[in-house]
């Protein structure tokens, strides 16, 4: 298996960098964001005391080394740990707000998990979180036609310490580079973004990302938690979450962890339905804020 570092730490200075002013942006600006350029920043959504607690609960946790790497290690599951503070982040209202309004829907909750990239950490390649068909990685699971992916980081990310990568609008490509199960080790295109401790980049599952290698001497804290609109489920059954293990959880989160199948289709739509709307706001230019 390749363990090269996706980016020389000698080519950081050259890197494309966002410049977004993430706090400017309006509800539907950071909607467009992620839209159209396939992911968004919101700033400062935990405070350094709920950073501290989280970071300690989750340093607790038995993370495992990944398989092409012994310096980034992770942990699935975080919610059937004794981490209260971060199972509180499932449900934090900023995002869930957020994702109400990009959505439109009930959220379902389809996976939470720890990562660390340690010093020498050579890089997430490029990929995409969505699998259409399933794969040996993510299972049936990833096939749900729409997911977004919350990266709560616990630790400024920074030029030298494994900041976020990705490939604005590569989500839109109808190209067969854009294969989502194409995997790159970088891009000419590539964008760096950065953020203070306590933000979250949110993904389209999508997009092509990944992230820069850990060129620094610190460690790089991420929880990363998945949510999908209640209709948009996989094309397969997925293994059933224990209904014991869901009822230990907080009641205010049980709902975001209903069942994983839940979907809402309707197969045998006729080409003319009866009562058919005459107005969509979530598919309206306007979502964007404008006409």
């Amino acid at each position: 298996m390749p363990t090269a570092f996706t980016n020389r730490k000698e080519s950081l200075a050259e890197a494309r960098r966002d410049t977004t002013d993430w706090n400017a942006l309006t509800r539907e600006e950071q909607i467009r964001s992620i839209e159209l350029e396939g992911y968004v920043v919101l700033p400062d959504l935990l405070n350094p005391e709920t950073l501290d607690t989280i970071g300690e609960e989750l340093g607790r946790l038995p993370a495992k080394a990944v398989d092409y790497s012994p310096h980034q290690k992770t942990f699935s599951n975080v919610q059937w740990t004794n981490s209260p503070r971060a199972i509180e982040a499932i449900a934090l209202p900023a995002m869930t707000e957020f994702l109400g309004d990009l959505f439109g829907d009930a959220l379902i909750c389809t996976s939470c998990s720890y990562t660390c990239a340690h010093p020498g950490h050579p890089g997430i390649v490029i990929h995409t979180d969505s699998q259409p068909y399933g794969s040996k990685i993510f299972g049936v699971q990833a096939s749900s036609p729409v997911l977004a992916r919350v990266l709560f980081y616990l630790d400024d990310l920074t030029p030298e310490c494994a900041p976020f990568k990705v490939i604005p609008r590569s989500h839109l490509s109808l190209h067969r580079d854009g294969n989502p199960y194409n995997r790159y080790l970088n891009h000419p295109e590539e964008r760096m973004v950065t953020c203070r401790a306590g933000s979250a980049v949110v993904i389209n599952q999508k997009v092509f990302h990944g992230n820069y290698p850990n060129h620094s001497d610190r460690l790089r804290r991420m929880l990363a938690i998945a949510y999908r609109p209640a209709w948009a489920g996989p094309i397969g059954e997925v293994d059933e979450r224990d209904p014991e293990l869901v009822a230990t959880l907080p009641e205010h989160i049980q709902p975001l962890f209903r069942n994983l199948n839940t979907r809402s289709i309707d197969f045998d739509v006729p080409n003319r339905p009866d009562n058919m709307r005459t107005n969509a706001e979530g598919i309206a230019p306007s979502r964007w804020g404008v006409d």
